[in-house]
């Protein structure tokens, strides 16, 4: 019996279940709730989530018969192994701290140094930046800088006063002037004048340094604006197609063109989601560069850089910032990432140190070296789910960038503010879903640590250009701001807000409407303190009293509040007028009742948090 026949034999044993009778199953389950409330996730790309997928979900995508390395490089562009470039951001301020923090993050594994330099205009400064360092093996990427120009000239020549071998020396800048313009809501110079800079630089930079790129097309600005994957992935495909289509007409080959490009996408949370959105980009690529009829099959495959976004990052809790970039790094590895930056987790708050610095490489390595995420090539091939969702992703990014390209392409879109209004709508959605907790920011808007102060480690608070284009901001910041002011009235002398759970009645009940109240008032910062009460008004009152709490909450079961909470809320009020009575919950059939006695107010699950936090800060702050 060959092994063939022994798998079929094994098989047999298990009779295949049709989709029907799963569905039925799963009816059979949800006793009549709703299917699509119960078990169908809306996500903001508009795409509906099924519970379980199986093989004919995967039925018709072509790609799935092409192997690592061939067209349309959905399972990415090698063949041999996954390994992506370990990339390290070093912010600029001092040349030779810079080259100190950069040989540090070499010898512990990074394979590529991005410099963030605004201003390098001696080849002194650069000498010293980037003493000791072999271009030869690690890739140099500068970006931020004032102008390319100039750093091109200083680059070419200290590499040949080196004496490097320049078709070894790799690296890029980050030349974008359409991220430029979402930024600031302008160009820089003019339009015609920023693609003219981008098609001299890429002429003299291929002669000079051939495998150096200039042009990167950033997507990680429509994430940490808010932006979806199909958002992010339409827009860059736009942004790519324009720098194809206005780097021909300045007479450069196409070909030439696409080997210049790299595409910069953030990368998130959302697991399988950013995995697919990787796999989809390569498939656009390939389906869009084709469309230019290159000659070089190289130009059908792009190199993807991935980044870490700041958009779901925390200044509370930070070190769960460590877990989302532990998930990060593996959506953008198995999702088959060229190379990838991770940032240090507290970089929202402040400069990173040394240590922060290797937490985030060493994320990398671990994954890299230890899980052997580098030695499987596209690893998530074959998952019913992450092939679909990949299909998906593609078909509305590839719409929605036919789109663009119908209405005069992404320049006309930026322009006249379509862009931005898109973006916007899924922001004010995402950040309105933060206040209502249905997206949950662990530390932050669920679960805080109600001991924690952050204010004393904050050093920087970026600025932010009121008149941007894209608002770039964290779904955290909110939250964070109604706490630190919190934290800055203590700092200034006033005292901690306290809250007291008065808790009595059915155990179920009161402890859980007590954890509700933790968290929700714990999220701006509040003192919690939790008694669990007799039926004794007066003995009641006395602790209330003895707590010098400015806000009571009133933790039972909506039975027994009709019972002992009038009263208590009366005799709380005759007592201390000033004291905010709170009922956790919304016990409808005695709200007038309840009100009548002294209740203040009502929180439950379906309040804005935000607005609702920021309502009783004014009240016990000012």
């Amino acid at each position: 019996m060959n092994k063939d026949t022994k798998d079929q034999t094994l098989f047999l044993e298990f009779p295949s279940i049709s989709t029907q009778q799963w569905e039925q199953k799963i009816a059979e389950d949800l006793k009549g709730a709703d299917y699509e409330k119960k078990l169908i996730w809306n996500t903001y790309e508009g795409i509906k989530v099924k519970p379980y997928y199986r093989a004919e979900n995967t039925k018709g995508f072509a790609y799935q018969q092409a192997l690592p390395g061939q067209y349309p490089f959905v399972r990415g562009n090698s063949d041999a192994n996954n390994v992506w470039q370990i990339r390290e951001e070093i912010v600029v301020k001092d040349v030779s701290k810079a080259n100190q923090q950069a040989l540090k993050a070499i010898a512990r594994g990074a394979m590529a140094i991005s410099f963030k330099v605004k201003e390098l205009a001696y080849r002194q400064e650069l000498a010293k930046l980037l003493k000791g360092i072999n271009m030869e093996e690690i890739s140099v990427h500068f970006f931020s800088s004032h102008s390319y120009s100039i750093l091109a000239d200083l680059l070419i020549e200290y590499v040949r006063k080196a004496g490097f071998d320049v078709q070894k020396v790799k690296g890029s800048f980050n030349f974008d002037s359409i991220a430029f313009y979402l930024f600031h809501g302008y160009y820089y110079n003019s339009k015609n004048d920023n693609f003219n800079e981008a098609a001299a630089l890429i002429k003299y930079i291929k002669v000079h340094l051939p495998n150096f790129k200039v042009l990167n097309v950033n997507g990680v600005h429509f994430y940490n604006a808010g932006g979806t994957a199909v958002q992010e992935l339409a827009y860059v495909l736009a942004s790519a197609n324009e720098y194809m289509v206005q780097m021909t007409e300045r007479g450069l080959p196409i070909d030439d063109v696409c080997a210049d490009i790299q595409l910069t996408f953030g990368i998130g949370s959302n697991y399988f989601m950013e995995i697919a959105k990787l796999r989809a980009a390569r498939l656009l690529w390939a389906r869009m560069a084709e469309q230019h009829k290159p000659e070089n099959p190289n130009s059908l495959k792009v190199e993807i850089h991935a980044t870490s976004g700041t958009w779901n990052k925390s200044i509370y809790d930070p070190y769960v910032n460590v877990l989302r970039l532990t998930t990060e790094c593996m959506s953008a590895a198995i999702g088959g990432a060229n190379a990838m930056t991770l940032l240090p987790f507290n970089n929202v708050y402040t400069d990173a140190d040394e240590f922060s610095a290797r937490i985030a490489s060493n994320i990398q390595i671990i994954l890299k070296e230890e899980a052997y995420l580098g030695q499987v090539i596209d690893p998530a091939a074959g998952s019913y789910y992450i092939e679909s969702l990949t299909d998906e992703i593609a078909q509305r990014a590839w719409q929605q960038f036919q789109q663009i390209e119908e209405a005069g392409g992404i320049l006309g879109e930026m322009e006249n503010g379509n862009l931005k209004r898109d973006i916007e709508k899924v922001a004010a959605q995402r950040s309105l879903d933060i206040a209502m907790r249905k997206s949950p920011i662990l530390g932050t808007n669920i679960f805080p640590n109600l001991n924690e102060n952050m204010l004393q480690e904050i050093r920087f608070v970026p600025n932010k250009d009121k008149n941007a284009y894209l608002n770039m901001y964290r779904g955290a910041e909110a939250f964070e701001e109604i706490r630190l002011t919190t934290e800055k009235f203590v700092q200034a002398g006033g005292s901690r807000p306290k809250v007291f759970l008065a808790s009595y009645g059915n155990l179920a009940m009161r402890k859980a409407r007590a954890t509700f109240a933790t968290n929700f008032f714990g999220c701006a910062g509040y003192e919690m303190m939790e008694e669990y009460l007799s039926k004794d008004i007066d003995a009641t009152v006395k602790l209330i009293l003895k707590s010098k709490a400015n806000i009571v909450v009133i933790c039972s079961s909506d039975e027994e509040y009709a019972q002992y909470a009038p009263l208590l809320a009366t005799a709380t009020k005759l007592a201390n007028p000033n004291i905010q009575l709170v009922i956790a919950g919304y016990p409808k059939d005695i709200l007038h009742e309840l009100k009548t006695a002294g209740v203040d107010d009502f929180i439950h699950a379906r309040l804005d948090l935000v607005d609702a936090l920021t309502k009783f800060q004014k009240i016990v702050i000012g």
